[in-house]
């Protein structure tokens, strides 16, 4: 069933787990059944993300109906979340399309520009119920071989304070030396950013970057320091890859959609994984 996630995401930061938040890849079906049939069969909500860029092929429309026509079909909570929303105008776009959260980074800005635009997106979200994810600490961005593309930002606990003290997110996501793509032997992940943080933010906090990252801080950033949605995206979408290389060799006949389900079903495992590590079985 299509909700809100706030709800969802400030009790989990209560009790100490949280939602999945995978990459849908655009709207591809498969990836989004996968998901929406794992989290059925592990009662637990989830996110179904979108990244903008990954909407180039189809359309942000496109994901939206294909989203809300599996999330429809399952019992368990399921939002459909913009990802890394740059601009205050694509935000808008996916309230109008209908998205259920959306996130406004302006994490690369200085912080009062970032705060500024931030509530600008919060002031108009919040007309319609959809609860707003902020980012302060920019993401580092590693290519396939995980070599460093952009230099990366760990927030400073201090900056983080003054950022909350001009907007009012509902959810925040926090650069503490973590990535997006393969990581290039084992990251840095400053833990004690969220520990400083979590002294005077009761807000839902967000992990981003968790393919490649050690299962042990995910679970102690989810069980002790207040991580209610934890991000996956270059993971599913290689392992995606490898189970239609595998479906190709299988006999298909010559039927796309035999090769396609053998890759949603074999994807279903690896989101249950996910469920898993984020300790959200059994809360839908």
């Amino acid at each position: 069933m299509l909700v809100n996630n706030l709800e969802q995401l400030q009790r989990a930061s209560r009790e100490g787990y949280a939602i999945p938040a995978i990459n849908t890849q655009g709207g591809n079906y498969d990836i989004i059944r996968a998901i929406c049939v794992a989290a059925e069969e592990m009662r637990s909500p989830v996110i179904l993300a979108h990244y903008v860029a990954c909407g180039e092929y189809s359309g942000h429309d496109w994901f939206v109906q294909v989203a809300k026509w599996c999330a429809d079909r399952v019992s368990v909570p399921v939002s459909i979340h913009l990802d890394h929303g740059a601009t205050f105008d694509i935000c808008m776009e996916a309230l109008d399309l209908g998205f259920t959260s959306v996130m406004i980074d302006g994490s690369t800005l200085p912080v009062a520009e970032n705060a500024a635009l931030t509530q600008r997106v919060v002031d108009v979200a919040h007309k319609s119920g959809v609860p707003v994810e902020a980012e302060i600490g920019e993401l580092q961005r590693l290519d396939s071989t995980g070599a460093v593309l952009e230099n990366k930002n760990i927030a400073d606990p201090e900056q983080v304070k003054e950022f909350l003290s001009l907007c009012s997110p509902d959810t925040l996501a926090i650069g503490i030396g973590n990535a997006h793509g393969y990581y290039r032997g084992k990251p840095d992940i400053h833990l004690d950013v969220l520990e400083a943080v979590r002294k005077f933010c009761s807000l839902p906090l967000v992990l981003h970057g968790c393919t490649g990252m050690d299962e042990g801080i995910i679970r102690k950033a989810v069980k002790e320091l207040g991580i209610a949605k934890i991000n996956f995206g270059t993971e599913i979408r290689w392992k995606y890859i490898e189970h239609l290389e595998e479906g190709l060799r299988t006999d298909h006949q010559g039927h796309s959609w035999k090769v396609s389900r053998f890759a949603s079903n074999a994807l279903v495992e690896d989101v249950k994984h996910i469920i898993t590590l984020s300790g959200s079985e059994g809360k839908a």
